[in-house]
């Protein structure tokens, strides 16, 4: 529809009538030819917005669908980038690019292997117990092989592990960062305070605002005192503007949908507002920086049309 390699009108309906999970494993193989992928405009324009206040060791792409976020962290980390999504086969795209871009890599080091399975969402409460040990495998060296699945939800009173620990591995003066892919969910991140970048792009419209507060405590979790939270946000196309036309069409149409079909496929554009994004950054513990990126130019009022919030861990913050 959008390009030769993109979907066709079909499997985009058949896409939008699933759930969330399903209907990104079934667009994935597609995916980058689609224009919801985020620009490299936006995802370079970040990278050098960020590069400043570094440096970093370990980033989080959280829910980095097809791996577009990766590389921005792959120039920004030193040690270690872990991206995490609930879909399976937006996860596999990214791994098998990655691995396409670095196919010396192997075994514990190939960066496309599938770090954890934690795909239980949040609803049953603990985000899942850890029930198998496969790192072994057919082949301990096996690239891609899973290191653990923590997807059975825990029976009443186990008091089983719940977090992923992620491999230490010692890295060569000059060498690339380790990778690490993990299947889970962003409102039940599997992770201890890891992190000390987390970047996010394009994929808030898949969060209702009353869950906003839940995923911002869970970011704040992972991060390591100082460590920062970095995402862009487009200002909002005034009336005058085709886009805010198509926007609004486009959330009426799902709201619409959603409220006569099941599962429910929760995707709004216009629903993650920055005066309310700034808002439940601070309940959940953030001090929070706004930064223009002068590339994409100012509105007639002046302000910026495109902004990189930041949101800082402060030192010795607690978890909240």
């Amino acid at each position: 529809m959008f390009s030769p390699q993109g979907p066709t009108l079909r499997e985009l309906a058949v896409q939008a009538l699933s759930s969330v999970e399903h209907g990104y494993d079934l667009l994935a193989p597609k995916f980058d030819h689609t224009p919801f992928r985020t620009p490299d405009s936006i995802l370079d324009a970040v990278g050098r917005a960020l590069r400043p206040l570094g440096p970093f060791d370990a980033g989080l792409d959280l829910c980095c669908g097809t791996g577009a976020g990766m590389e921005v962290l792959r120039g920004l980390c030193r040690e270690r980038v872990t991206g995490v999504d609930i879909s399976a086969g937006m996860l596999a795209v990214g791994r098998e690019r990655l691995r396409a871009v670095e196919p010396g890599r192997s075994g514990a080091d190939d960066p496309g292997r599938l770090c954890a399975d934690v795909s239980a969402g949040p609803s049953a409460g603990d985000p899942g117990r850890l029930c198998a040990d496969v790192s072994a495998g057919p082949s301990a060296g096996d690239p891609g092989r899973l290191c653990a699945d923590l997807s059975v939800r825990p029976s009443a009173g186990d008091s089983g592990p719940s977090r992923v620990d992620l491999p230490e591995r010692s890295r060569p003066a000059g060498a690339p960062p380790a990778v690490d892919w993990v299947r889970g969910d962003a409102r039940a991140l599997p992770f201890g305070s890891a992190f000390d970048l987390v970047v996010s792009f394009g994929a808030f419209g898949h969060f209702l605002p009353g869950e906003l507060p839940g995923l911002f405590a869970q970011v704040h979790a992972v991060l390591r005192p100082g460590g920062r939270f970095a995402f862009p946000i487009m200002a909002p196309p005034g009336p005058s503007s085709p886009w805010y036309w198509g926007l609004l069409g486009f959330d009426t149409m799902m709201r619409v949908r959603n409220a006569f079909w099941r599962p429910p496929f929760v995707m709004y554009y216009r629903a993650f507002r920055l005066d309310d994004v700034q808002r439940e950054l601070a309940g959940a513990g953030f001090e929070v920086d706004l930064h223009a990126l002068p590339e994409f130019g100012e509105r007639r009022d002046g302000s910026p049309r495109c902004r990189m919030v930041v949101a800082r861990r402060g030192p010795g913050t607690p978890p909240v």
